[in-house]
């Protein structure tokens, strides 16, 4: 069973690691470390090609934590291939749209078939687009978990860099009090460890 599905369903919080470097002896030594749950392989930003992809997505099983890769481009042959590379999950990037989201769970369905059940889907809410459809995407059956990107968000809603605007908090807020009351767990993206006791208290999983 994937690690974050089961604790996800199991009403625990995840941990998830995002490491600057695509280490796999580095990913391998913080799972054994026992402090997080999953590591997130950024391909979004990141440099790890899909032999790197390979080797961090074996470093996690090994050390007992779920792999996420967060993909450049939500491309049917791209995120396919990040799969077949062993991953237990994928983080979408903007999703902005029921629509898009619906495809996107999908992609990973068909890609899956019978181990869809034991495959992570998570999308990125990041724009003020996705926040006015959001109710419409936390329906979507099969997503998982919805996390608030701020940093995006904040350009987004005007505010530059600035992703501890009290706008920008406002919009935060109010996402994670929708995607709550949905079957999908919501997730954000931890700038600074000392704000998380703040937000698992809002409900933040």
């Amino acid at each position: 069973m994937n690690r974050v599905k089961s604790k996800l369903r199991s009403q625990d919080t995840v941990f998830v690691l995002n490491p600057n470097f695509s280490s796999p002896a580095l990913v391998e030594y913080m799972g054994r470390a026992g402090l997080f749950d999953a590591v997130l392989i950024d391909c979004e930003h990141g440099v790890a090609d899909f032999e790197r992809v390979e080797d961090l997505a074996r470093a996690a099983r090994a050390a007992g934590m779920t792999s996420l890769v967060r993909p450049w481009s939500s491309d049917a042959a791209l995120v396919t291939r990040y799969l077949d590379c062993g991953v237990g999950g994928i983080q979408f990037p903007h999703v902005d749209d029921a629509v898009h989201a619906r495809s996107l769970v999908d992609i990973v369905r068909s890609q899956r078939g019978a181990q869809f059940d034991d495959t992570l889907v998570v999308g990125m809410i990041e724009s003020g687009e996705a926040v006015d459809a959001l109710a419409e995407i936390v329906a979507v059956p099969g997503l998982d978990a919805l996390v608030v990107g701020r940093a995006d968000l904040a350009r987004s809603l005007g505010h530059g860099s600035e992703s501890r605007h009290s706008d920008v908090q406002k919009t935060v807020d109010r996402i994670i009090g929708i995607v709550r009351s949905s079957p999908c767990a919501a997730g954000i993206n931890l700038h600074r460890w000392e704000e998380g006791s703040r937000y698992t208290d809002q409900g933040v999983r």
